[in-house]
């Protein structure tokens, strides 16, 4: 096979990843940086380490101006305390930090080290000279003296880059692609599935077998579930001043009442992502998908083809290897951090992952999964991020909700005409959605300067 510059060797279980709300860049990015740092702390010859006296931490971009409601204060906390996304309390973790003189004490295997959050800085301005937006600076102190620096960067979906650090090599993977068009040609001359080529690079990337890759999409797959029915059965107002009010248990109920109105299973799959919207928003577990800020669209398509449509497991773990395909491809090529490109990279590629999904599991080819996901994306171009208070809420919660709606009828499309008369390839709209958000202000990336949250008065 020829060889592939630049290609893709993302996990699975890199671009779905569980762990607490509202932002993966804001919380689970910071929290593994927190993780990575306290490790390097522990790598220290105890002489060194002996001289410690604390930790500091300095917050960039919109780690700064949104952290406080996105929780970046809290993830770098738990990070320190060793703990990890997927396995973190949801509610000790809300607590964190609640009281501003509480001490944490920092085990660094050799000594402790007391924090609070004091020792966090939101450092003021969206400008500044680091390679990406969302960056952390953690040092530890000796007095006044630097004793270890690292710089970390959250470029999105909860994946992070340190400073001066190379990435382990992975193994490459038996297809290798960086794009659409490559994988497509890869698919008709193999004659192989789309799941079938992403699971067998997967064994390859992640070094897992078979088995244990269809348990981990199950796990992913219940974790999805579980957000849409607590989200389902939860009432009352979400944490934060706005004082916004839960809905998805109210538009399920009265869809649940509907039984004979034509347009039912939209106000379901309406319900079923403000349900994992709004259990994100409370920074409750959900599923990065690609990004925990777009945490409800892929889940409620899931749960509508699981619930409504009685798709086996089967084809919904195909269809999850397909939308990482998209997912992979976007954050390869672009980006899926609302502070580099706004919420085209978080809403709009997940309908674009959902959409592809939907148009596999219907029985359509390699083709019509590419023109869906490149309908949905392209009419998200632009989206700014702009959430209200730095809270992932409004808009962000409703517009997961649209996400989906976006998803379905992105496929609706694809799958209705004839799929070679599409103009359009999904790899040129990655390209105009990377283009879209170089030249998108910071004041619409995620920082609360711009767009709706300043012109509205909640």
């Amino acid at each position: 096979m020829k060889k592939v510059k630049n290609i893709i060797d993302t996990s699975i279980f890199e671009i779905f990843k569980i762990g607490p709300g509202p932002s993966s860049s804001h919380t689970i990015g910071p929290m593994l940086a927190a993780g990575g740092f306290l490790q390097s702390i522990k790598e220290l010859p105890e002489d060194i380490l002996k001289k410690s006296s604390g930790i500091k931490i300095s917050l960039f971009g919109s780690l700064s101006s949104t952290g406080k409601g996105h929780g970046t204060d809290r993830s770098v906390a738990a990070g320190l305390l060793g703990w990890k996304p997927d396995t973190c309390d949801s509610a000790l973790f809300s607590e964190l930090l609640s009281s501003p003189k509480k001490t944490y004490n920092i085990d660094t295997g050799k000594k402790q080290l007391q924090f609070n959050a004091s020792d966090i800085t939101f450092e003021k301005g969206l400008h500044h000279d680091f390679p990406f937006q969302n960056t952390v600076i953690f040092r530890l102190m000796s007095g006044e003296k630097t004793l270890l620096e690292k710089e970390y960067y959250s470029i999105g979906g909860g994946f992070i880059k340190c400073k001066g650090e190379k990435e382990i090599p992975r193994p490459a993977p038996p297809y290798p692609y960086s794009n659409m068009t490559e994988l497509r040609k890869i698919i008709a001359k193999e004659e192989m599935s789309l799941p079938e080529l992403m699971v067998r690079n997967e064994l390859s990337i992640s070094g897992r077998n078979r088995e244990d890759v269809l348990r981990g999409i199950q796990d992913i797959l219940s974790a999805m579930e579980d957000a849409v029915k607590r989200g389902l059965d939860a009432k009352g107002l979400l944490p934060g001043p706005i004082g916004l009010a839960r809905k998805a248990h109210v538009l399920y109920s009265r869809a649940s009442r509907q039984e004979h109105i034509p347009d039912r299973f939209l106000v379901f799959l309406n319900a079923y992502a403000l349900a994992a919207s709004e259990e994100n928003a409370s920074g409750h577990k959900v599923v990065t998908a690609p990004t925990s800020g777009s945490a409800g669209v892929l889940p409620a398509v899931l749960y509508l083809l699981k619930h409504h449509f009685n798709v086996p497991d089967h084809k919904l773990y195909e269809g999850m290897f397909v939308a990482a395909a998209i997912g992979f491809i976007v954050k390869h090529n672009a980006s899926i951090s609302g502070a580099e490109v706004g919420c085209q990279g978080e809403i709009g590629v997940a309908s674009a992952m959902g959409a592809a999904l939907l148009s596999h599991i219907n029985g359509y080819s390699i083709k019509v999964v590419e023109n869906a996901a490149e309908i949905a994306l392209e009419h998200h171009l632009g989206m700014t991020c702009d959430p209200i208070g730095g809270y992932v809420q409004i808009p962000c919660i409703e517009r997961n909700a649209v996400g989906a709606v976006n998803a379905y009828n992105a496929y609706l499309l694809a799958s209705a005409g004839d799929p070679h008369k599409q103009k359009i390839r999904l790899d040129e709209v990655v390209k105009a959605m990377l283009q879209t958000g170089r030249d998108m202000s910071l004041k619409y990336k995620e920082t609360a300067k711009g767009g709706l949250a300043v012109c509205s008065k909640c």
